[in-house]
């Protein structure tokens, strides 16, 4: 805002009373932090979040459900982020008009809080203990994160969270687990799954990261067995005399040579048969070039052959008595090594299928190594040794028994845990695994109707469609066992003679589940099977496994949703929006549409938006080690939560967001000029009661119709946004209407008219009436992001101690006609007036003028610009900000130019206005005449501005 009008000191003038100087308790600076903790001790104490609910009571629903966190460790800037971004979505939704209810959740079970027990207590410990320490440490962590994210300003049913662990969400767990045994989703089988030595289980695909390791790389030759079929396979009569033949393959893994049951090679891929000094070598063609330099070798090409003619010839183990023979296999490919793998089929996945597929029984498959990574005692050469330490004593063996061809160090991208950031293996062993491919009842199979689901599923933003797609379509079955003891279990009773399931299963877990449901999940681990199976019992083996933590947050749809979501859905619930960081595509949201099409043919939510994750300013990944973390305790604790609520709400979330103290700077700096117009609304209309005061829109100034024009288009798109969830749009849009719409035209332009016209005058009745209608309307829109200083301006607006933005809707703004014409109007005012400001400031600049208000204006213009300013008749005079405007029509625009000239009248000691009739009044001779008429007389007559 410019000069203009500013309140004046009381020595500057005796007629300062005389102005509408109006104040304000609404206070310039926030003190955002030292007062927030008392407002949140406010809504506490009120049970506002309740009293949402019962004015909310009735209107359509709309359900986020709550992507639990996890129960262990202080929250952090991207637990903050996610919380706040749930929190402004469920405010806007219920200004909106929904019913939105948000019940917060905590991941409670799972190997890092059984770690951590183990750490601070000791291995070793009973198992019961185990559990009865986890579930404590998970219940002060809990408290611990609710404290934080209430100061945060979210609402939600923090007095009755959803919890893992708690007995009800146990057994609704095992109920959904017993649901899909019911539709025949789950079996038993031995599969390669991801497995850490460290947690002693196997891991979700959630819990792998890729970094880089090193490792052998060693290229290993396979005697042949049968050298007439290897002859006939290259259309040979037979090989050349006196050489052997080799399938050599390339693998960066030798400890898995000993666990070597079959070669594979691609059917269409061309094989050539190698005469070199070693013996006959079986590479692919396209690779004997880099094979041979690799093997320091040189060769001639005697035969080649396609590799389907390999298929079922049989090679020999390099150093255990025993064949491998040549499957054939499409995921072979020519990108390294030899175009020949070695097939270990307990220990890698494409291997065991294609074991599997060529007849392997689950007992032919070999599985030397055991759960702590050391190969069993009875396996030769390598018994008891460790597979990560055994990896140079195979290279020994194999170049001892001259099948080492090639042997080098090389560096690459490796699985590793999540948690452990140790190396995995895949590794063959009984689990329990919900078959992606399985067609239950000859209907569709679990990939097919969770990738329809994917299909139905609204993105935000859009890209996350193609990626949760991609990896539905080629993930293998998931593997939902753990051998864990915080875990929920699987309650299954096996058949110690057939290994199946007891054939009343599902009908046992209903009773399981209403045990667990009183004793929680040690009701199960403590079960005598005789209690269930009576005599039946010493034929079954009751199973200790538990399920994947993926498993416990994938069905809270089962048992959570299914409380908080409103009746009527016979084919189960669906959550209007799941959100949370792009890293749950493989996560949350993928365990929750796998669970939710296995049990009700359809994924539980309607959409999924997804974040990013919080960088520092210059885009790195924050680290304790950088000193770049920024920790949301200390934020709130300095700048408040409206500060950290904005940076979020200000950020576009699909990519990474950046935080620093720079970037929280000019958050900052952002709040206190929108507070700073908000005080301005606040102080100008605190004489104004609307039940009273307030004008039709037809008795307003064309300027005010002008506003309310302005401010609807702001509410219509801000709406719209929120609904779309783009806030930072929303914010830009506040921000440029508070500065420039408002602080830089209307307002600038309305002091006048505010502090120098009647109090009660149609005039300012009419300013403050589309004041009002302009500060409903940016509160409200304000209220999902700024939340306590919402609440603030609410409580001074003359509501109720008891009232809550929360408790409404936004603005419904009062109608009127022709508001697109009024729009495309006022631009063109604003262009003209724009260029006449320009001329004034440098004239200004030359020191010619004080302020705008001593320039006096001749403008000079042709055609529609020169009708357009003269509509405005003297009010343009207001519009312009200075105390004389000559207008003057040319006949083309070459012609048109602005005069600004320095005003020769004085000075009007109450509105600043240079005016040729100051002092006409004997009585008053330092007032003009408008002054003394709205002082004395009937007031000034305005028609425009």
């Amino acid at each position: 805002m410019s000069e203009t009008r500013k309140p004046q000191n009381p020595q500057d003038t005796p007629h300062r009373k005389t102005l509408n100087l109006t104040d304000t308790p609404f206070p310039m600076r926030g003190d955002l932090a030292k007062r927030e903790p008392n407002w949140v001790a406010d809504w506490q104490q009120r049970k506002l979040y309740q009293k949402i609910r019962k004015a909310a009571a009735g209107r359509p629903k709309f359900i986020l459900h709550d992507g639990p966190p996890y129960a262990n460790g202080s929250i952090h800037i991207g637990h903050a982020l996610n919380k706040i971004l749930k929190d402004i979505i469920v405010r806007s939704k219920t200004l909106a008009g929904f019913d939105a209810p948000y019940v917060p959740g905590w991941d409670c079970h799972g190997l890092p809080i059984e770690h951590k027990i183990e750490v601070t207590h000791g291995k070793g410990l009973p198992a019961d203990k185990v559990r009865e320490l986890c579930r404590t440490y998970a219940f002060d962590q809990i408290e611990e994160q609710k404290k934080d994210f209430i100061r945060l300003g979210v609402l939600g049913d923090w007095d009755n969270p959803y919890r893992t662990m708690d007995f009800g969400n146990e057994a609704g767990e095992v109920r959904a687990l017993a649901e899909m045994v019911k539709r025949g989703w789950v079996f038993k089988g031995l599969k390669p799954v991801n497995w850490c030595f460290d947690c002693g289980s196997a891991l979700a695909e959630a819990e792998v990261e890729y970094q880089d390791k090193g490792s052998p790389a060693v290229d290993v030759g396979f005697p042949c067995a049968e050298p007439d079929k290897l002859a006939a396979a290259f259309g040979l009569s037979a090989l050349p005399a006196g050489k052997d033949a080799w399938a050599v393959i390339w693998t960066t893994t030798p400890w898995t040579i000993p666990a070597n049951q079959a070669l594979n090679a691609h059917p269409e891929h061309e094989y050539a048969l190698v005469d070199t000094p070693r013996g006959l070598l079986v590479l692919a063609t396209e690779l004997v070039e880099t094979s041979l330099k690799r093997f320091d070798l040189e060769g001639t090409i005697v035969a080649r052959a396609v590799g389907a003619k390999l298929e079922k010839i049989n090679f020999r183990h390099p150093f255990y008595d025993r064949l491998s023979p040549v499957f054939i296999a499409d995921y072979v490919g020519l990108d390294a090594g030899t175009g020949i793998v070695h097939s270990a089929p307990a220990y890698g996945l494409e291997d065991f299928n294609s074991c599997k597929a060529n007849g392997f029984t689950n007992d032919d498959i070999l599985t030397p190594v055991q759960s702590n990574g050391v190969y069993a005692e009875s396996l030769p050469f390598f018994g008891g040794l460790h597979i990560w330490k055994a990896n140079p004593i195979v290279v020994e063996k194999l170049q001892e028994v001259g099948a080492l061809f090639s042997h080098e160090k090389i560096t690459h991208s490796y699985m590793h845990c999540w948690r452990h950031k140790t190396p995995l293996i895949y590794r063959a062993t009984a689990q329990w695994f919900v078959g992606m491919d399985l067609k239950p009842n000859n209907g569709p199979s679990l990939r097919e109707l969770a990738l329809g689901g994917v299909e139905a599923t609204e993105f935000f933003p859009s890209w996350g469609q193609a990626r949760l797609h991609a990896m539905i379509a080629n993930r293998p079955d998931w593997c939902i066992s753990r051998q864990r003891n915080w875990g929920v279990p699987i309650p299954f009773f096996l058949d110690k003679t057939t290994g199946e399931l007891h054939p009343r299963t599902v009908e046992l877990m209903e009773e399981v589940a209403q045990r667990i449901e009183k004793e929680g999940i040690a009701a199960w681990f403590k079960l005598d099977p005789a209690e269930l199976l009576g005599e039946e019992a010493s034929q079954y083996d009751k199973i200790s496994d538990t399920l994947d933590v993926w498993f416990d947050s994938g069905t809270t749809h089962w048992h959570v949703l299914r409380g908080s979501h409103p009746a009527g859905h016979a084919t189960g619930p669906r959550a209007d929006l799941y959100l949370e960081g792009s890293d749950q595509h493989r996560g949350w949201f993928h365990s929750s549409l796998l669970t939710g099409c296995a049990i009700d043919g359809h994924p539980p939510y309607k959409a999924l938006l997804t974040h990013g994750f919080a960088v520092d300013g210059t885009g790195r990944k924050m680290s304790k080690s950088l000193g770049n973390v920024v920790v949301p305790q200390e934020v709130t604790g300095k700048l408040g939560a409206d500060i950290l609520r904005l940076w979020v709400a200000s950020t576009d979330y699909s990519g990474e967001l950046s935080i620093s103290k720079e970037i929280l700077d000019r958050v900052v700096e952002t709040y206190r000029r929108l507070r700073n117009t908000l005080r301005f609304l606040l102080a100008n209309t605190s004489d104004f009661d609307p039940t009273a005061d307030m004008l039709p829109v037809s008795e307003w100034l064309e300027i005010d119709r002008y506003a309310l024009a302005l401010t609807r288009k702001l509410q219509t798109q801000a709406e719209a946004d929120y609904g779309s969830y783009e806030f930072h749009r929303i914010v830009q849009a506040l921000q440029n209407f508070a500065s420039e719409d408002l602080g830089a035209v209307y307002l600038d332009i309305l002091k006048d008219r505010l502090y120098t016209t009647q109090a009660k005058s149609v005039a300012r009745r009419s300013a403050q009436s589309a004041l009002w209608h302009v500060l409903q309307s940016v509160v409200t829109l304000m209220a999902p992001i700024l939340s306590f200083t919402a609440e603030e301006i609410w409580l001074l607006l003359g509501k109720d101690a008891d009232d809550s933005v929360m408790f409404h809707a936004f603005h419904s703004l009062p109608a009127q006609d022709g508001e697109e014409a009024l729009l495309e109007r006022w631009s063109a005012i604003r262009t003209l007036r724009a260029d006449v400001q320009k001329v004034i400031e440098a004239v200004r600049t030359e020191g010619k003028v004080g302020s705008s208000l001593q320039a006096e204006v001749e403008i000079r213009l042709a055609g529609d610009k020169f009708d357009l300013l003269a509509s405005l008749a003297d009010d343009l005079r207001f519009v312009l900000i200075c105390s004389k405007t000559t207008l003057v029509k040319v006949g083309s625009e070459a012609d048109e130019t602005i005069l600004v000239t320095p005003s020769a009248h004085k000075k009007c000691e109450r509105c600043w206005h240079y005016r040729d009739d100051v002092g006409h009044d004997a009585a008053h001779p330092e007032l003009c005449g408008r002054c003394t008429s709205n002082l004395y007389g009937t007031g000034e007559a305005r028609s425009a501005a």
